[in-house]
């Protein structure tokens, strides 16, 4: 069996090599330069590599210490990352690790969870940003919320909810150019979402609008960015209405037309296999289907192919 170093030795490696000198490491860790360097000898005797070397009074670190300082990073990293984890509930078994799409987590899920806490005051939900399909077996998580098709890999996906957009704008913009038909948004300054590069040519073919250029105008790749732009009254966007509910209630962005775009693209909660059969993922995706048919309604519907969110 290969013998494992210490703690101690990995940790009095990393702080070397990222100050390059014993003494402040020795200083970061409280302990003395002697026991810093010390714990560097055990370690290199123990991998029979040279990690530094003493160039004009400074430690630089050799190459294979280079290699090995990466692997040695995400080590800690996920140490650290598993220990705050446990510290956070207490030793509660009953935690549950979501992946969630950034924008939605904080306009859609937020107020509604509490909600699910109330119905199971016991669980400790902890949140991490994931954007793109991944790996259940090599990340740790219960469960996500997914923008895309139902096809994922190793995992179920249940339907949330469909995706409606909608032209907005500051309601100041829209008095000032005259908007009363999707005709009137020809010419008019459009606000494009990086990763939805043909969503407003794809908006006017359905509209039956005659546009040459709308591809023309300003491109944002967060949801945030393109909502305040046009908060500012930089332009129209065109944006997912189950996102933008605060600022439509508040005035701040005005929905111009009463017919929506339903999206071909969907949002589901995707469960790992092996967490089928988990009470605690099961409850949740309970609730959460539960939460999202409360809003379902029919709506215009465009085919196009996926694309990313957010």
């Amino acid at each position: 069996m290969t013998p494992l170093p210490s703690i101690n030795c990995l940790e009095s490696f990393e702080c070397v090599a990222r100050h390059g000198s014993v003494s402040r490491a020795a200083a970061e860790l409280n302990l003395t330069q002697s026991a810093v360097s010390r714990q560097i000898h055990q370690l290199e005797e123990l991998l029979d590599v040279a990690l530094f070397e003493r160039v004009r009074q400074r430690v630089v670190i050799t190459d294979a210490g280079k290699l090995y300082l990466k692997d040695v990073n995400r080590i800690m990293i996920d140490i650290r990352d598993s220990t705050s984890r446990i510290m956070s509930c207490g030793g509660n078994a009953s935690l549950l690790n979501l992946a969630v799409l950034p924008t939605f987590a904080t306009r859609w899920l937020m107020p509604r969870l509490s909600g699910f806490l109330q119905q199971y005051p016991d669980i400790t939900v902890n949140f991490a940003t994931r954007t793109t399909q991944f790996d259940f077996e090599k990340e740790p998580f219960d469960a996500a919320i997914h923008y895309g098709s139902v096809n994922w890999p190793g995992a179920v996906a249940h339907h949330l909810m469909d995706e409606d957009t909608v032209p907005v704008c500051n309601p100041k913009f829209e008095t000032a150019n005259r908007i009363k038909t999707p005709a009137d948004l020809v010419g008019v300054t459009l606000l494009h979402q990086s990763n939805r590069t043909a969503a407003w040519a794809e908006w006017f073919e359905l509209m039956g609008v005659e546009n040459s250029h709308p591809l023309r105008g300003s491109r944002f790749e967060q949801f945030a960015m393109i909502a305040q732009a046009a908060i500012s009254g930089l332009g129209v966007a065109l944006l997912p209405k189950l996102l933008i509910e605060e600022e439509l209630s508040s005035g701040k962005l005005s929905a111009l037309f009463s017919h929506p775009v339903r999206s071909a693209n969907s949002y589901y909660v995707v469960v790992p296999e092996a967490k089928i059969s988990s009470p605690l993922t099961a409850a949740f995706t309970h609730w959460i289907i539960r939460e999202a048919k409360l809003g379902e309604r029919p709506i215009i519907r465009k085919n196009h192919k996926q694309s990313k969110i957010y």
